[in-house]
């Protein structure tokens, strides 16, 4: 079965989910599928947070690059980055 997109509410709904049953829950990729009213899979489901995991890796092992936002280019955004830095360590009266 292929794998359809994702809406903003069944992220939110898959994420409530995983606050209610933990890893250590039976049937886990059922219920969180049971909990998002039928509209994905168990398979579904359990993909959507192997891929989420998977993800996740790749940014804390900085292989994500950071977005660029519009309105910058690549010399004000380094300028804005070095300033934000700097800045960690002032001390404000």
């Amino acid at each position: 079965m292929a794998s359809r997109g994702w809406t903003q509410r069944q992220n939110k709904q898959f994420e409530c989910a995983l606050a209610v049953y933990d890893r250590e829950t039976p049937d886990r990729w059922h219920n969180i599928a049971r909990y998002m009213g039928g509209a994905k899979s168990a398979d579904e489901v359990r993909r959507h947070f192997e891929h989420l995991v998977a993800d996740v890796a790749q940014i804390e092992a900085g292989r994500v690059p950071f977005p660029r936002y519009g309105g910058l280019d690549d010399d004000a955004a380094a300028a804005a980055t070095a300033s934000s830095r700097s800045s960690k360590y002032l001390r404000y009266q």
